[in-house]
């Protein structure tokens, strides 16, 4: 077993999920509440942590959406405090993760979740007595078991990002085996949420090597295993190297993001249907050709840099070639060839740009797009 603690406490090997009892007792929780999705229970996961918990009294919470959201929040906060739960386990991919830790804010502090977003200044009112959380990630894409932040749409619509260091899980339970039954489909949409996370964060102009360092070793494995474990879901080795790209590339965001990111999260809030990895496969090559010219990324060979690790053999200064791989990846994964085919009309986006100038990514862009920028990088993307 590989333990690792760069951020936070990191366990990853096939059978990793025996652990979780005694990582509940380590972080002081004697009843925690599981938070998970339907899918996830009815696949038989959440079965495997349930007895990897033994007798340790728990409760469950099973009804989180595809996209988290402030109402389920709420139903799954009342039921934490309900049953005297004192700690938080989310089994599932990053919704049910990040809504655990909507549950980890709501269920400690006063008032109503949105009061806590980052764009509305909550990320300081969000203090140490946020609950207890251990993440247990069975998809291979968002990586918030390891990161400071959370997506959640609020009541009124909007998608918006929660962030705090306390946030933190307090553990990460990275078990390969729980992702081995992922479909195909899902597999590559997370795949590529993954290598977005690196490709973006490696853009981003925050000065950060050790980041920088895992965003690029992230993005060679995800790159080199997400055709193999898509094709055979029941690949150990590739679907090991995807659990850690995708934990590689939230290790690595804590620089920061930008324009794919601030795109997608307002897109999936107008359409909640949207699936968040597709969304950013469909964003990534243009947001690469608009940020080509950036000062930081011609400067530093960004560009060449990404290139080298996805095995091209050449990239020019306009990011040609690496968008151009992006696309092909996606069409060789079966991913939608865009926007439109995903049921994306003209007539959303100005509401998509309205979200993206003010989501907490648009701000840490190499370049800082205007709406026109945006309108154009949709345009690109249909």
């Amino acid at each position: 077993m590989a333990r690792i603690q760069y951020i936070t406490q990191i366990d990853i090997d096939f059978g990793a999920i025996a652990g979780l009892a005694a990582e509940c007792g380590r972080c002081g929780m004697a009843k925690p509440l599981l938070v998970t999705d339907p899918g996830v229970r009815a696949a038989g996961v959440l079965d495997k942590a349930l007895a990897a918990l033994g007798t340790l009294p728990h409760a469950v919470f099973d009804q989180t959406p595809s996209n988290p959201t402030e109402l389920a929040v709420r139903t799954a906060a009342d039921l934490y405090r309900a049953q005297g739960c004192d700690g938080l386990v989310a089994v599932g991919g990053g919704s049910s993760i990040d809504l655990a830790k909507g549950v980890a804010i709501l269920a400690t502090h006063p008032g109503e979740l949105k009061a806590y977003a980052t764009i509305e200044g909550g990320s300081l009112l969000i203090t140490d007595q946020v609950a207890p959380l251990i993440a247990v990630p069975t998809t291979a894409g968002t990586g918030s078991e390891v990161a400071r932040g959370a997506i959640v749409i609020v009541d009124d619509g909007r998608k918006l990002g929660f962030h705090s260091w306390h946030l933190v899980p307090k553990a990460a339970i990275l078990d390969p085996e729980l992702t081995l039954g992922l479909p195909p489909a899902l597999t590559a949409a997370t795949g590529l949420d993954a290598i977005a996370h690196c490709l973006e964060t490696f853009m981003a102009p925050a000065v950060n090597p050790p980041a920088d360092g895992i965003a690029l070793d992230g993005l060679a494995r995800g790159w080199a295993h997400i055709e193999r474990a898509t094709r055979d879901g029941q690949d150990r080795e590739a679907r090991w190297q995807m659990m850690s790209a995708s934990m590689q590339g939230a290790m690595a965001f804590q620089k920061g993001l930008g324009c794919v990111h601030s795109l997608s999260h307002s897109l999936g809030g107008v359409n909640p249907r949207l699936h968040h990895g597709t969304l950013n496969a469909m964003f990534l090559p243009a947001v690469i050709l608009f940020n080509a010219s950036a000062d930081s990324i011609q400067r530093e060979h960004r560009l060449q840099r990404m290139a080298h690790a996805i095995g091209l053999m050449g990239c020019d200064s306009r990011g040609t070639e690496l968008a151009d791989a992006v696309r092909t990846l996606n069409a060789r994964l079966g991913l939608p060839g865009g926007l439109a085919a995903m049921g994306v009309t003209q007539d959303l986006f100005e509401r998509v740009i309205d979200g993206a100038m003010a989501d907490h990514c648009h701000k840490t862009n190499p370049r800082i797009a205007t709406r026109d920028d945006y309108r154009a990088m949709l345009q690109t993307s249909m």
